[in-house]
């Protein structure tokens, strides 16, 4: 019964989603990916907010990228959860909306997901999308179970370029693939390019071979500190100009790129480098995605729990070793779900690149054993190997262990829960509700 009403539901405020965008004509960003969705539409909101004038503007609210998060959005009603009069007024709103003129956003930030195939597909549809977004797409992404393949979800991904109405823009990731060598092409972003004929494309990256790129790349520390990091800092280049830029609060390469996605969407839109580059001072990046957090003991936090996938992990286990080179390095992961077949494979793998960068491995949930076999095949002392199903008892037991100058990553699957783990290791956890993911009573009651 509580399904079928979901359906209904979902049903209702589409419909009413689509009749809004046909009334109110709103200019719309629409980001997809595998790898820093939320971040990216975080930061493309700062530079459409924060340049040429101020226009109204509204984003996706938290992760909001379901087939009921989307139209939502647009109808700018938050989720009411169990409640169905809060689901009667949120119809009653949209209804409201179609037929009596009121003040919308010129512009919509809408983050786009696909759990399943033909989940963009529908929606492209529908949807007039002036700049589509494609963040990463990694060889294994996340919400492969229920494809046939990876590359079943790219397609599923590239759908969202069908949407792009005809003068539309493709903002596209397009570094060299990770397993093709740093010479390789990545076919992906290529394959992308043709699919978006006769549209604008501008990429972004790290590689001279994309439009716009971070430079100069360095780990910012506390003064005094330099066991506690509290952001990053890079040169952001466009053409032959160059700015500097920095992102407080989030640790790591990959975490620029979602500023490099905005300020790729500002010149899509004409807009000045150095204006974009300003704008992103408002930025903060989202809880739970590579956040620095002060530990307890004098430890420093890579809080990365929102979520959880075989490339994210290895990027943040390559952040752990660059921020924390004379400290001890503690990687806590959970399990990585959604995975289907390549499950086994893909824990294993990333328990071999944990052997090669942390010096104690903690692991969290049944997947996650296969991690730590992976890491004790590569080589890691058994002694150093640590397994457990549930994360607020890991952290329990971590926060016994850390000491001064020691790094702890934190990374695993939504379901898994891994804040609890953070709430422990924190130096001020009465601030848990303000700095972890998933704090909203419904999350914390499950």
């Amino acid at each position: 019964m509580k399904d079928f009403f979901r359906k209904i539901i979902i049903v209702l405020l589409t419909l009413e989603a689509k009749a809004v965008v046909r009334r109110y004509k709103p200019r719309i960003v629409a980001v997809t990916g595998s790898v820093g969705k939320t971040s990216a539409k975080d930061a493309i909101y700062e530079v459409l907010a924060h340049t040429g004038g101020g226009v109204r503007v509204r984003k996706s609210q938290k992760s909001f990228n379901s087939e009921l998060g989307l139209p939502l959005t647009i109808l700018g009603r938050p989720n009411a959860w169990n409640n169905p009069l809060g689901w009667i007024q949120n119809l009653l709103d949209g209804l409201f909306l179609i037929m009596f003129h009121s003040p919308y956003p010129e512009w919509l930030v809408l983050e786009v997901g696909a759990d399943r195939p033909g989940d963009i597909q529908s929606v492209a549809k529908w949807l007039p999308v002036e700049v589509a977004v494609i963040t990463r797409l990694p060889e294994v992404p996340v919400h492969v179970e229920f494809f046939n393949s990876p590359e079943e979800v790219v397609e599923e991904k590239a759908a969202l370029i069908d949407a792009l109405v005809p003068d539309g823009t493709l903002v596209l990731y397009a570094d060299p693939s990770r397993q093709g060598g740093a010479e390789a092409d990545d076919s992906r972003a290529n394959d992308m390019r043709r699919r978006a004929v006769g549209k604008h494309v501008v990429t972004f990256g790290f590689t001279d071979e994309v439009d716009v790129r971070a430079q100069n790349f360095k780990v910012i520390y506390e003064e005094g500190q330099e066991h506690m990091p509290v952001g990053i800092e890079a040169h952001i280049a466009l053409g032959g100009v160059s700015v500097p830029a920095q992102v407080l609060g989030t640790a790591g390469a990959h975490t620029l790129l979602p500023a490099l996605a905005a300020v790729a969407v500002g010149r899509a839109l004409g807009k000045d480098l150095a204006e974009c580059v300003q704008a992103l001072g408002s930025y903060v990046p989202p809880p739970g995605r590579m956040h620095l957090l002060r530990g307890i003991k004098g430890s420093a936090i890579i809080d990365d729990t929102y979520n959880s996938s075989p490339a994210a992990v290895e990027a943040a286990l390559d952040t752990m070793v660059l921020i924390a080179p004379h400290g001890r390095k503690i990687a806590v992961l959970g399990d990585m779900l959604e995975l289907g077949r390549h499950s086994v494979e893909e824990h294993r793998k990333i328990g071999t690149y944990a052997a090669g960068t942390a010096d104690l491995l903690v692991t969290i949930g049944f997947r996650a054993r296969d991690i730590a076999q992976g890491a004790l095949d590569a080589g890691l002392d058994e002694k150093n190997i640590l397994q457990y199903e549930d994360a607020t008892k890991a952290g329990v037991e971590l926060a016994a262990m850390v000491g001064q100058g020691d790094c702890v990553l934190v990374k695993g699957s939504q379901s898994m829960r891994m804040e609890r783990t953070v709430e422990e290791l924190m130096a001020n956890p009465e601030s848990a509700h303000e700095l972890l993911v998933r704090q909203d009573v419904e999350w914390i009651k499950r």
